[in-house]
């Protein structure tokens, strides 16, 4: 289906631009029918939203006129949540409206509040802004809406999310009744129907989400790697899914540097951004991914809303989601406009579950990979070299005697050698990682299964004890984090007044001391053990154990009498840290004592 007729100037730009076949939202709006009327709509990031509005009011500013006449003040608002997608969407306004004269001015954080002011008094069409600056320029007398005709609300839900609720008030109330209200979301939550409510007039509600496929476009992988060889396993996962441009996501500013920094280490072209950084560092790395100069870009969440990267190819989530929205606006960054992109979940071993609830409540469905090798990324670079096109289609305008020179002086075999050494000369280095399984950890067949069963493995002791409220509960994930394996791998536990015996299986003994080799050693000390008397047969959780004790321990699960045990087990399961929060046996024998004195 061609674009509908709405302006001559537009579809002649829409024409220049390449653009054939309208997206499902943009045709959508354009629905015969809806001219004048508000519009409620939810759409994903990357739909095409810039263009549909741009094309849904044309006939509000132009009417049946060719340009647009010189006029003092705005007749069109575009309000963006971030300062890079208002930028985004000046950009793509201009070239629509190129042919009809109309002054587009911007109006955002970061940027000389004085020039805005002075283009405002000057006169412009459409005025596009970030609710904060927008609300600044309202108070100063220097935005009047008086004459505004059409407000736009892009990506309302992150707005919302971001706490502009009062300054889009601010801004939607002092603009005329009459105006046409176009609302823009992901999502139709509880606050945007509210909000649509309040400030719209007979809505039509365009959805072009639901009973759409998430992201069609999208390739989804979830990487299974060691929690101490995150960063080490992103390396060889860039290298393997080698994209134009790629954006790395991390949950800290923290996680950001350290990721950045790796990178940068071994050869990557990357750039960071946080929210740290001032607007001139951020729109330098936003530049330098759009053109080239970098291809690789770490960033948290928040400083990236706004970042549209067109070449992008590849998202890989370094950090895992904390929702399920979160991962699907990540992951939308790519396989937009028809092209197809891939999203890679960095998940570690010991956080599987979280992931998979991730992926199930965002309804994707992945396939689970190991951390790719370096004989793999060999293969991989080997292929591209093969499918470059220089070495397919050649360069007619290299000199003949050059070639001819080459091919007297040097054998085939040289030459091969030669383009093969310039090949790898600009790839980043590759780590060597041995892959950890991807299939799933065997579950216990009911909560509080035994931790005792019988294995064939060596002995290791951890300086963790009943001293310190030990307790399988975070025992088992710490031992798995610092020794690379994971809840199978472990054997028989046996608790100790002053330390914990634990097994590990034969398989795994090697990469458990490799790992452990590694770890801070300040953390906690792991040491090998010999075979505790009696035997490898463990204490056992639950009904598992003898009557009285439990994680042998006496009498209660920490130590003591019945009563205090049972108490301390409820409040203490957080691991050592949650003994400071408990009060000392003395306090309670005093608080005891004063009881019974009173009574």
């Amino acid at each position: 289906m061609p674009f509908p007729d709405t302006h001559p100037a537009l579809t002649r730009a829409l024409k220049g631009r390449g653009y054939e076949q309208p997206t499902p939202v943009q045709e959508a709006v354009l629905e015969s029918g809806l001219d004048g009327r508000d519009l409620l709509v939810s759409a994903q990031t990357g739909s095409g939203k810039t263009v549909a509005f741009g094309l849904a009011f044309a006939s509000d500013l132009l009417k049946d006129g060719e340009t647009l006449p010189p006029t003092k003040t705005p007749l069109a608002l575009v309000i963006a949540p971030t300062r890079e997608l208002a930028m985004q969407v000046q950009t793509e306004l201009t070239w629509l409206y190129a042919e009809t004269g109309a002054r587009i001015a911007s109006c955002i954080g970061g940027t000389d509040a004085r020039r805005e002011a002075r283009t405002l008094e000057r006169g412009a069409h459409i005025v596009v802004g970030t609710p904060g600056r927008l609300c600044d320029h309202l108070s100063r007398g220097k935005l009047k809406l008086s004459s505004l005709r059409v407000i736009v609300l892009d990506e309302a839900d992150e707005m919302l999310d971001m706490g502009f609720r009062e300054e889009l008030e601010q801004l939607l109330d002092a603009s005329p009744e009459g105006r046409r209200t176009l609302l823009f979301s992901a999502t139709i939550a509880r606050e945007i129907a509210s909000l649509a409510r309040r400030y719209q007039k007979d809505a039509k509600r365009i959805d072009t989400v639901s009973g759409q496929k998430q992201h069609a476009d999208i390739t989804h992988r979830c990487v299974v790697t060691a929690p101490q060889e995150v960063e080490r396993s992103l390396v060889n996962v860039l290298r393997y899914y080698e994209s134009q441009t790629a954006m790395v996501f991390c949950n800290t500013r923290l996680l950001v540097n350290q990721v950045q920094a790796a990178l940068l280490e071994r050869g990557f072209a990357s750039v960071a951004i946080s929210g740290e950084m001032g607007q001139n560092e951020r729109s330098r790395a936003i530049e330098s991914l759009r053109s080239g100069s970098a291809r690789v870009c770490v960033a948290t969440d928040v400083a990236a809303r706004g970042i549209d990267v067109p070449a992008l190819g590849l998202v890989v989530h370094a950090s895992i989601p904390s929702s399920s929205d979160t991962f699907l606006h990540r992951s939308g960054r790519t396989g937009r406009a028809g092209r197809k992109g891939v999203s890679v979940l960095m998940v570690p071993f010991n956080q599987r579950r979280r992931a998979e609830r991730v992926l199930a409540q965002a309804r994707i469905k992945a396939e689970w990979k190991p951390v790719p090798t370096a004989d793999a990324i060999a293969e991989r670079d080997a292929q591209r070299l093969f499918e470059d096109p220089i070495l397919n289609n050649g360069d007619a305008s290299v000199a003949g005697e050059i070639v001819s020179q080459l091919t007297e002086r040097f054998d085939a075999e040289q030459l091969a050698r030669a383009l093969v050494g310039f090949h790898k000369a600009h790839l980043p280095r590759v780590e060597d990682i041995r892959p950890v399984s991807v299939e799933p950890p065997a579950r216990s067949p009911r909560e509080g299964g035994s931790r005792g069963h019988e294995m064939s493995g060596s002995w290791f002791r951890l300086g963790v004890g009943r001293s310190e409220k030990a307790d399988p509960k975070w025992l088992i994930p710490l031992i798995c984090r610092l020794g690379g394996v994971q809840k199978r791998d472990i054997g028989s536990i046996r608790i100790q007044q002053d330390d914990t015996l634990f097994q590990i299986s034969d398989e795994k003994v090697a990469r458990f001391n490799a790992c452990r080799a590694g770890a801070d050693k300040d953390e906690v000390t792991i040491e090998p053990s010999e075979a505790p008397v009696g035997g490898g047969g463990g204490p056992r959780r639950g009904r598992g154990g003898p009557p009285g004790r439990r994680f042998g321990t006496p009498k209660g699960r920490f130590g003591g009498g019945r009563r205090e045990g049972g108490r301390e087990g409820r409040e203490g399961r957080g691991g050592p840290s949650s003994a400071k929060r408990r009060p000392s046996a003395a306090r309670s024998g005093e608080k005891s004592s004063r009881r019974r004195n009173r009574d």
